[in-house]
């Protein structure tokens, strides 16, 4: 049986992880899995986490990506240096 390695041993769930944490972690297993020195299994098996980290960090990304957008949008279709309420 393989061993559990400690990077996914006690992880929390990818999903309720902070953009920081997951970034974080992602390092910490490409270093691992850069040493070469893991069984195949334990390998894999951060690979897998990896690759969860990795969707995690981009659909942060996206969802930044996607308010910042909508803020600019909410910029231009105010009248520049007037607040919305002031039009009433």
């Amino acid at each position: 049986m393989a061993s559990t390695s400690p990077s996914s041993q006690g992880a929390p769930n990818v999903s309720e992880l902070s953009y920081e944490d997951a970034r974080s972690q992602l390092v910490e297993i490409v270093a691992q899995l850069e040493q070469g020195s893991l069984p195949l299994e334990d390998s894999l098996a951060l690979w897998e986490r990896g690759e969860a980290l990795a969707r995690r960090c981009q659909e942060w990304l996206d969802g930044a990506r996607t308010r910042l957008a909508q803020a600019e949008a909410a910029e231009q279709e105010e009248p520049s240096g007037a607040p919305a309420e002031e039009d009433q």
